[in-house]
Formats: structure tokens, sequence, C-alpha cells
């Protein structure tokens, strides 16, 4: 029996990157994680110690913030593509490229009605994310989306005819209140896209399936939700949704003589029910390359 190193890779995780434009005196500011890996020819690295191929994970986070300097963010898919791009054009044992950008995003604080010129207020939980591929061939693929959009609707979800052993104590339910924190990621057919355009258009149609849909489970809307996506954005191949279940407990205030027609609730942060699903087109090829590097 023989021993033999497998996949491997190596990056700079979680590079904080706040670019902001002087141009005009009315500032734009972006903020980023900005997080590389690099897979290729380093096998030496870890048999031998011999580091004579591997490019340092500080070079790769200075490559990050020389090019916020160099050619800006923009869309950051477009800024994960061009340092993807480098690094497999630039540097000889590099074979693959993963970059992954999570962009937190701010809003002008108002003054007398009208958005300050540099000062500004972050917003709410969301982020926006991209994880893009690059391969020596030149084979590129972008998946985009969501995490920590919080969702809540209080009324149009049920939970029953579930299966039930002698372990299960969960009543059913034809009236509950669904909440999650949904993470949501899709695959584009090609490189090229409209990013901004179709995030918002993604994103709208998320919580538009959210909240219309008469929810007969969790895992009933996230596949509602993917098929919504795919059905109204064609340059999208697959979506992956993952959403904790928020659960929301009915308080029982009947030893204080109180009724409680579902108007009070207990809101538990732990344990959750953590559902997930991908919804695709059946005439996309399968590639493990977006997803798992």
């Amino acid at each position: 029996m023989g021993i033999v190193l497998g996949a491997n890779s190596y990056g700079k995780a979680e590079n904080r990157l706040v670019r902001v434009y002087r141009d005009t005196p009315r500032h734009e500011i972006r903020d980023l994680s900005v997080s590389t890996s690099l897979r290729g020819d380093f096998d030496a690295a870890h048999i031998s110690g011999d580091q004579a191929k591997v490019l340092p994970t500080d070079t790769q986070k200075n490559t990050v913030y020389a090019f916020a300097r160099e050619y800006g963010v923009g869309q950051i898919e477009d800024f994960a593509l061009t340092l993807g791009r480098h690094f497999v054009k630039e540097i000889e044992p590099v074979h693959g490229a993963r970059i992954e950008v999570d962009e937190y995003a701010w809003d002008r604080i108002e003054v007398d009605g009208r958005g300050h010129d540099h000062s500004f207020v972050r917003r709410g939980q969301e982020v926006r994310t991209t994880m893009v591929t690059v391969e020596r061939d030149g084979r590129a693929s972008v998946v985009s989306g969501l995490k920590d959009l919080t969702l809540l609707k209080s009324t149009g979800s049920e939970f029953r005819g579930f299966l039930a052993d002698r372990y299960t104590t969960l009543e059913e339910t034809r009236d509950r209140i669904m909440a999650t924190s949904l993470v949501a990621r899709w695959r584009y057919q090609t490189a090229e896209a409209d990013w901004a355009e179709s995030h918002a258009g993604v994103r709208s149609i998320l919580l538009a399936t959210f909240a219309t849909t008469h929810s007969l489970a969790l895992q009933q809307t996230l596949w509602e939700m993917g098929r919504g996506v795919l059905q109204q954005h064609p340059e999208v191949a697959e979506v992956r949704l993952s959403a904790p279940n928020k659960h929301h407990f009915v308080v029982d205030l009947s030893p204080f003589g109180l009724e409680n027609p579902n108007e009070v609730f207990y809101a538990a942060d732990r344990p959750y029910g953590l559902i997930q699903a991908s919804v695709l087109r059946d005439d996309t090829p399968a590639t493990d390359v977006a997803w798992d590097g």
C-alpha cells in the first residue's frame, strides 16, 4: 500500500479591502473581503518542504491591494476574474485559481434630505458574494450570490403530514412563522454577464417568491425560489440554496390566564433545521470545479 499526496491548495484568506474613489468631492467606497487560493505544482512544498514554486500568500495579499488601486474594483465578479487570470497567466506553477469576494454595502448618511458626500452608514447584514475559478487553459466559472439575507413571513406557512415515530413530539401546524437567514449562490452559464443587473434581478425573485409562495415546507419554498430564478434568468445554469429554519415557538400564556392566538412567540436561535437544495437546468453540464475548486 502506497501513500500519496492528494488534492491541495493554498492562499490568503479574508483580505479586508476598502477602496475609496476620490475623483470628485463626492466620494464612493467599496468594502470587500477577498480570499485567494491557488492550485498547481506544489507537491514538493508538502513532501520535502521545497518552497521554490510557492508564491507567498503575503504576495497574493499585496496583489489584491495593488490591483484595487491599479484597476479599481468595478463589479466584484470582474475584479475576481482579473485577479484569477493574473495568477494563472503570470505565475508558472499555478494551474488554477479560486478567488472569493464578499462585499459589504454602505449607504450615504442623509443630511437635510441629501446624501452626504463622504459619510456613510453600513446597510444591514446582507452580504453580496462571488466565487470565481480560473484554469490555466482559459476556462473560467463564475458563481455569484448573497448570504445573511434574513427573511420572515408571519403567516402563509404550514408544516404537517410529516413522518412520525416514537420520538416525535412536534405538533402539526397550518399557520406558523417562517424565518431564515438565506444563503443563495447561482452559477452562470459563461464568464460574461451584466453582473449588477443579474444580481439585482435574482435577488428580487428570491424575495418575491419567499413572500408569495404559500409554503407547505421550507423545502418547497427553496425549490420555487430556484425554479423562479432559472425561468427568468437564462444566463444562470444552477442555483444552490441553504436556509436555516429560524424557529419561532408560540409561548404558552395559559398559566397567566391569557390566550395566545399566534401573536406572542419565543425566537429560538439553536438548534435549528438546516435545509439545502440545488436547482439546475437538466441540459447544463455539471461542473465540480465551479463549486469545489
